[in-house]
């Protein structure tokens, strides 16, 4: 299998953590440092104090780069996550000026457009372009630098359509560079589900190019087509978004490169213990403070997270549940508390009372800098019992992966990459009522069946002994193993194979 010497990878999310990119690259890292020590080299966005949560400046790499660099007020450093790879921050505004010539540069040479952009489009296509220079100059200054006479073989990895301009500009300038894209959502998908269109009942009926027209998103479908169609490899996350690529892209993807987990962020053992208490007093003080009364050590936490995607991210199913599961409580005997935690940002809304079952809204990137909780996702997602994602639109589905890697049971859709791998795994399979992955059947017209089955499982979850809930937990964990990137990222390794013998 041939192998690249050198790798460069961006995203809009490196060192800047906004979704589940950010946790794909960021727990992906400490393997690829670990098989090409400082031999990949990250390229993200500068986002000044923001960017310094995630990244240590070290002037010691690539000293004599930094001269060439000075157009991009790069800043070379080190990403702060396991494995500490090297990454280049940069900007990208100077190339406003000639956003013109660019975009008549990307029409004429790969098709792309660009004269219906609106919104992010500028900024993201732009920093693409200066990530794609920014990877030449480093490329160029490695030859120079390299004692070897053999051919150096280099891969270029571009995430999401907001990346895509780094492909274009390597491609064009720099041949020699294989590429990659990954898609980890069409956008075409995701606006047709976010529109609240039924994606599924009438998927085959659907043409990309046409939807991009109706719903305004010309620009950033033809990014993404295009870079589709012109990189060396071309993935996607999994089988559903696979079936997306061919159907809205119009090109079949040439791997499927599923997401794992760096089980390096987990503690282990008595830490893990100490974490998991900490978490839970944390989260039951906040609970007490905002609700103005007392909550017992053995209360059922639940929670939700990510984006602010309403229906997409399941948002609404899983309030719906809460509130049928708090009226069916209500005057039942089971007196135990249960706190149902919202962890979406900037989602404000105020906290909801029924009887025994409450829900609290956490609108904030829980990043350990916030007013309320003051502790990271991880930190606190240690503490929950049970977490529920009943996504609609959901590719692959990173923070049920995350649950089940810190032995939290979850609830998650059909819909969802990571449910239909779960399916898979013996685990679920033999589950009968609650599983460390429990799978809801969801489809375009079944919503009330999926809040009533959500009920269901919270209920029988709570009927569980301490001991079965202990061997459900341990469960979670043995299937997150399964999911770790060392069973993950030998598909990456076959996409960069694929990508260096293609052309």
């Amino acid at each position: 299998m041939t192998q690249p010497d050198y790798i460069f990878e961006t995203s809009w999310e490196v060192c800047n953590k906004v979704g589940g990119i950010y946790a794909v690259l960021s727990t992906r890292a400490a393997i690829m440092q670990q098989k090409w020590p400082d031999h990949v080299c990250f390229l993200g966005p500068d986002f000044g104090e923001h960017s310094d949560i995630y990244f240590k400046e070290d002037t010691s790499l690539m000293p004599s780069l930094l001269v060439q660099l000075a157009p991009f007020k790069a800043r070379i450093g080190r990403w702060q996550v396991p494995g500490e790879p090297i990454a280049i921050l940069l900007r990208w505004e100077h190339l406003l000026e000639q956003k013109d010539d660019i975009y008549a540069w990307a029409w004429d040479n790969f098709g792309v457009k660009s004269h219906a952009a609106y919104g992010d489009y500028d900024e993201s296509c732009l920093f693409g372009y200066a990530a794609g220079q920014v990877a030449e100059i480093v490329m160029k200054w490695l030859n120079q630098s390299s004692v070897s006479k053999k051919k150096v073989r280099y891969v270029a990895h571009s995430n999401e359509w907001q990346t895509a301009f780094m492909l274009f500009y390597l491609r064009h300038f720099c041949p020699e560079v294989r590429t990659l894209f990954t898609t980890h959502a069409t956008s075409i998908g995701r606006s047709i589900a976010g529109n609240g269109k039924p994606l599924y009942d009438y998927f085959t009926g659907y043409h990309g190019d046409q939807m991009a027209e109706e719903l305004n998103m010309v620009s950033k479908h033809s990014v993404e087509k295009q870079a589709a169609y012109w990189a060396d490899c071309f993935t996607t996350v999994s089988d559903i978004t696979a079936r997306e690529c061919a159907q809205l892209l119009d090109k079949p993807v040439d791997i499927v490169t599923p997401n794992g987990f760096e089980h390096r962020f987990v503690q282990d053992g008595v830490h893990y213990l100490k974490a998991r208490q900490a978490a839970r007093t944390k989260l039951i003080q906040t609970a007490q403070y905002i609700l103005h009364e007392s909550i017992e050590k053995n209360a059922c936490l639940l929670c939700i997270s990510g984006r602010q995607e309403w229906k997409n991210k399941g948002i609404d199913v899983f309030l719906d549940a809460i509130r049928r599961l708090g009226a069916e409580r209500y005057n039942n005997a089971d007196k135990r508390h249960v706190v149902a935690f919202v962890m979406v940002p900037y989602l404000e809304q105020p906290f909801i009372r029924i009887g025994r079952t409450s829900i609290i809204f956490v609108p904030y990137y829980l990043d350990g800098k916030d007013s309320l909780l003051k502790m990271t996702y991880y930190d606190l997602l240690i503490g929950m019992d049970m977490s529920i994602f009943p996504s609609y639109y959901e590719p692959w589905g990173y923070t049920p992966l995350e649950s089940v890697a810190f032995h939290v049971p979850t609830i998650t859709t059909s819909l969802s990459g990571f449910g239909v791998w779960a399916l898979q795994q013996t685990l679920v399979k033999k589950a009968k009522t609650v599983a460390p992955v429990t799978v809801i059947e969801r489809t375009d017209s079944n919503y009330g069946q999926v809040v009533e089955q959500i009920t269901k499982t919270i209920h029988a979850f709570l009927a569980l002994p301490a001991l079965k809930v202990d061997k459900l937990r341990l469960e979670a964990a043995k299937l997150g193993q399964l999911a770790d990137w060392k069973h993950f990222f030998p598909f990456y390794e076959k996409a960069y194979d694929i990508a260096l013998n293609k052309r």
